[in-house]
C-alpha cells in the first residue's frame, strides 16, 4: 500500500493523522459538466424548469455539498471551509452546464474533496431538476483544476 495515505501498515483503512502538520492556507478549484439536449438548455436558461430556478438551486446544493463532505466521504477530515463558491455557466457549443467550485480554508489539510464534491452535487442537482424532460444528461469531466497550499504545494491541471 506504499503511496497510499489511508491504508496503515497492515492495509487497513484509516483516517489520516494531521495533527503533526501546519496549519496554512489552502485552496481548491473543481471543475465538471452536465451535457444535455439543445432544447433542455433553453429550458434552464429561459427559466422554465418546473421546479424552479435550476442554476441558483444548484449553486447553493454543491455549496451545501461542500460543507457536507466529511458527512459523506468516510476518511475525510472535517473541516473549517471559509468560502464555496460555485459557478454554473450555460454552454450552448457543449451543449449544457460547466460547473466550477472554489474552496478554501485555513487549516492542515487540503479541501479538494470539498471541491469535488461541490461540483458532483451541483451537477445532480441539475440532473434532478430538468430530468422530466432530459433523461440522456451526462454529468462528466469532474477534475481537480487547481489545489493549492500545504507542504505538496501547488497543482494546476493542463
Amino acid at each position: 500500500m506504499s503511496g497510499l495515505t489511508h491504508f496503515d501498515e497492515h492495509g487497513q483503512a484509516h483516517m489520516v493523522d494531521v495533527s503533526d502538520k501546519a496549519v496554512t492556507d489552502r485552496i481548491a478549484r473543481a471543475e465538471g459538466h452536465v451535457k444535455m439536449a439543445p432544447e433542455t438548455l433553453d429550458i434552464v436558461m429561459e427559466g422554465r424548469a418546473k421546479k424552479g430556478d435550476v442554476l441558483a438551486v444548484a449553486r447553493l446544493a454543491g455549496i451545501m455539498g461542500a460543507k457536507k463532505t466529511a458527512d459523506l466521504i468516510p476518511l475525510c477530515h472535517p473541516l473549517p471551509v471559509t468560502k464555496v463558491a460555485v459557478d454554473l455557466a450555460p454552454d450552448p457549443a457543449l451543449p449544457g452546464v460547466r460547473i466550477e467550485a472554489t474552496v478554501r480554508t485555513t487549516g492542515q489539510t487540503g479541501v479538494e474533496m470539498e471541491a469535488l464534491t461541490a461540483v458532483n452535487i451541483a451537477a445532480l442537482t441539475v440532473y434532478d431538476m430538468v430530468k422530466a424532460v432530459d433523461r440522456a444528461m451526462e454529468i462528466g469531466g469532474i477534475r481537480v483544476i487547481l489545489k493549492d497550499g500545504g507542504k505538496s504545494g501547488r497543482y494546476e491541471a493542463t
